[in-house]
């Protein structure tokens, strides 16, 4: 298995926790991105952060030197065009450089593992997208028969707050089924582990329980079932830790089944109660970052001024690498 590059890492970690807010409570946008800055973006964006790698060292921690540490050096630049008119000020760095600091304090110590849920997510959905049906047997992701979860049911599914979502199925040997479509912002080939959590429970006359299963788009079967068997909210945890790109397909997507345990008898309905999902993904990457320091250096040449503040950050990557004989 190959190695994410560290600044694709941190490229995705900003992206998915950095929360700029605005005067007016609405959420800036904050374009992340690779070196340099590009202006023209800054017309649509209230502000721009570059990541880019400054040098790259290693050391052998073993004698033989199949143990190895490489510690990278990245810079990292918030940019942000003076328009005052727009918000677009010295303040708005301000938010964008205290944000940097609270994300990689609170995720440092895991920059290479990513969870991603519904929050947010509303229909159509470019992203993440969710399903049900009731059917007597598992269908494929491809099916017909899915219908795409309303505006009001994705919101049901966007926190663990007993706000559940129900899904029922009355007819005889029909089970209720849901079908949850995340995208993974990762090539398929660094992705070492995937973890699924679901929270609910199902309800059945035959027997309480709800089931969920992973995608095998190289089987083209659903694979790896965990069960739970409670009458209420209960975690049920799915985890592939190898082939895992079995379960991803080249555009990132993976697919997790819940379903009822048991069907309908056709006098009672069997119901899904969906409260929460989501999945974690781990890439075979550095494992540790943190802020070194960081400066202010304005750009002040040419207008509209432009506040750029720098960081320097460090991150560890333990890798063991297999020489070849001969």
């Amino acid at each position: 298995m190959k190695n994410e590059s560290p600044v694709t890492t941190i490229i995705r970690l900003l992206r998915r926790y950095l929360r700029v807010i605005n005067e007016d409570g609405s959420l800036a946008n904050i374009y992340v991105s690779e070196e340099w800055c590009d202006r023209e973006l800054l017309k649509d964006f209230f502000g721009q952060v570059t990541v880019g790698l400054e040098r790259a060292e290693e050391q052998k921690l073993s004698f033989d030197g199949k143990t190895r540490l490489k510690n990278f050096i990245l810079k990292l630049n918030v940019w942000v065009a003076d328009k005052p008119e727009q918000g677009m000020t010295r303040k708005m760095r301000e938010k964008i450089v205290s944000e940097i600091n609270r994300v990689v304090r609170e995720y440092g110590k895991r920059p290479n593992i990513v969870d991603y849920n519904f929050v947010g997510v509303g229909c159509p959905s470019n992203s993440h997208r969710a399903y049900q049906a009731v059917s007597e047997s598992e269908l494929s992701p491809a099916n017909s028969k899915w219908v795409e979860f309303t505006n009001s049911e994705y919101e049901r599914i966007w926190y663990s707050d007993d706000n559940r979502l129900k899904i029922s199925a009355s007819s005889s040997n029909n089970y209720s089924l849901v079908l949850f479509c995340f995208k993974l912002d990762a090539e398929p080939d660094v992705i070492e582990e995937l973890k699924f959590r679901f929270e609910g429970f199902g309800l059945s006359p035959l027997g309480n329980g709800a089931e969920i299963k992973v995608w095998n788009f190289s089987e083209q079967a659903w694979q790896n079932a965990q069960q739970g068997n409670a009458s209420e909210d209960e975690f049920i945890t799915l985890q592939v830790a190898s082939n895992v790109t079995d379960f991803v397909d080249s555009e990132g997507y993976v697919y997790l089944l819940a379903k009822t345990l048991n069907p309908s008898d056709g006098v009672s309905e069997a119901s899904l109660n969906v409260d929460f999902v989501d999945v974690s993904f781990k890439v075979n990457g550095i494992s540790y970052c943190d802020i070194v320091s960081f400066r202010d250096m304005d750009e002040v040449r040419l207008k509209p001024f432009v506040w750029r503040t720098e960081f320097t950050v460090k991150a560890l990557l333990f890798e063991k690498v297999n020489f070849s004989e001969g």
